[in-house]
C-alpha cells in the first residue's frame, strides 16, 4: 500500500467550503478533501476563513468574495488570492498541488501554474470558453491559450474533455463523487410525483419538465433556486404553477432534496446544453430515483439506459419513457450510483493521477 501524500487543495475564493447553498464546485472540493483526509493523506485546504474542513485550513480571506458582494468580474481580487496561495505552496513541501477552474477569474491559473515547479494538476469544472458574463476585457480565454498546454488538466467527464477545442492538455477524466454515507436511509415508498431540481435557467429545462408532466398527466414538484436573471422564472415558470399538478417546493435544503429524490417516481432532466457533468443525476440515483434525461452532455456517462433511467432525445420520448419506469429496480439504481459515483472512487482516481504527475515531473527534472 502506497504511503499518504501531502496535498495542497486550492479552492476558488468566491464561496466557503462547503457551500451553504448553491456551489457545485465547492461541494465537489469538500467531498474530495474530506475523503482524502479519511484515507490518510495530509491535506491542506486554501480557502475562506469561514470554511469548515478536517484538513489543515489556510484562510486567505475572512469569507468568500461573493459573500462580500464582490462582482464575479472583479478578477484582480481572485488573481491576488491565487498568487498568495501559490507563494505559500512554494515555501512549503507539498507532493502535489490541486487547483480548480470553473469561472473567468480562475483562468489566471494558466500563467500562474505554467512556471510552478511543484507537481500540480487542475480540474476543469466548466466548459471553456466561459460565458461572456464571466469574462471581462482584462481577461479572455485567448489571452491565456499560450499558457494552457503547460497545465495538466482533468476533465469531469469524457464528454467535457471532447468538447474542449482550445489547446489544453488533459491527463485524465474523473467523475464527481458523493459522500454515500449520507444516502444510507432505507428506500422509501414511492410517492405519486416527479421531480425537477436545480437552478431556474432555460438550459436546465424546467419549462420542458413541466410540459412533459402536462403531456403525461402526472404531477411534478419543482425545487429550484433563482438565478440573477429572474425574468425566465417569472415569465415561463411561475405562471404555470398551480399547486395541483405543477407544484413549487421552493429552494430545497440538503435534507429536503434527499427526501424529494427518495420519494419521487423519477427525476426529469430535459437539459438543453452540453452539461459537463450533472451531479444532480448521480444524487438522484444514489437515492434510488431513476433519471429520465435528454442525451446531452455527460448524461450518457451517468445514466445506464434502461437500468438506472432512460436517455431520450425529444420531449415526446421523455413522456413515453414514463410508462416504462416500473421496469426499473430502484435498489439496482442505487447500487449502480454507489459503485460509480462515490467519494472513494473519485479520490482513488485522483490519487492515481497525482502519482502520475509526480513521476512525470520527476523524470523531467
Amino acid at each position: 500500500m502506497e504511503i499518504g501524500m501531502k496535498i495542497a487543495q486550492i479552492a476558488p475564493p468566491w464561496i466557503a467550503i462547503p457551500p451553504k447553498n448553491y456551489g457545485g464546485t465547492e461541494t465537489v472540493i469538500h467531498n474530495l478533501v474530506e475523503e482524502q483526509v479519511a484515507e490518510g493523506h495530509d491535506v491542506t485546504l486554501f480557502a475562506t476563513g469561514n470554511s469548515q474542513t478536517t484538513a489543515h485550513l489556510v484562510p486567505l480571506l475572512e469569507r468568500g468574495l461573493h459573500e462580500d458582494g464582490v462582482p464575479w468580474t472583479d478578477f484582480q481580487r481572485e488573481c491576488d488570492y491565487l498568487q498568495r496561495a501559490l507563494q505559500y505552496v512554494r515555501a512549503a513541501d507539498f507532493d502535489i498541488v490541486h487547483t480548480h477552474l470553473s469561472s473567468g477569474g480562475d483562468m489566471y491559473l494558466f500563467p500562474l501554474l505554467a512556471a510552478l515547479r511543484v507537481p500540480h494538476l487542475t480540474t476543469l469544472h466548466s466548459n471553456l470558453p466561459f460565458a461572456p458574463a464571466e469574462v471581462s476585457d482584462e481577461i479572455k480565454c485567448g489571452d491565456f491559450a499560450g499558457w494552457a498546454p503547460y497545465v495538466p488538466l482533468v476533465a469531469i467527464s469524457e464528454r467535457a474533455r471532447q468538447a474542449q477545442h482550445l489547446p489544453v492538455h488533459f491527463i485524465g477524466v474523473v467523475h464527481h463523487g458523493l459522500p454515500l454515507e449520507q444516502f444510507c436511509r432505507p428506500l422509501e415508498p414511492v410517492a405519486d410525483f416527479f421531480l425537477w431540481l436545480g437552478r431556474y435557467a432555460s438550459a436546465k429545462g424546467p419549462h420542458l419538465a413541466i410540459e412533459a408532466a402536462r403531456q403525461a398527466r402526472v404531477q411534478i414538484v419543482l425545487a429550484g433556486t433563482l438565478t440573477p436573471d429572474h425574468d425566465y422564472y417569472y415569465t415561463q415558470i411561475e405562471p404555470q404553477i398551480d399547486n395541483h399538478q405543477i407544484h413549487n417546493h421552493g429552494p430545497a435544503t440538503y435534507e429536503q432534496k434527499n427526501t424529494l429524490m427518495s420519494q419521487a417516481r423519477a427525476f426529469l432532466n430535459p437539459i438543453t446544453w452540453e452539461e459537463p457533468f450533472g451531479m444532480v443525476m448521480a444524487e438522484a440515483m444514489a437515492q434510488g430515483c431513476p433519471v429520465i434525461s435528454f442525451a446531452r452532455g455527460a448524461a450518457p456517462e451517468i445514466i445506464r439506459d434502461g437500468e438506472t433511467g432512460f436517455l431520450v432525445n425529444t420531449l415526446e420520448e421523455m413522456v413515453q419513457a414514463i410508462d416504462y419506469l416500473d421496469e426499473l429496480d430502484r435498489a439496482k439504481v442505487r447500487a449502480y450510483a454507489r459503485q460509480h459515483f462515490s467519494c472513494h472512487t473519485m479520490a482513488r482516481k485522483y490519487e492515481h493521477l497525482y502519482r502520475e504527475v509526480v513521476r512525470t515531473m520527476s523524470a523531467l527534472s
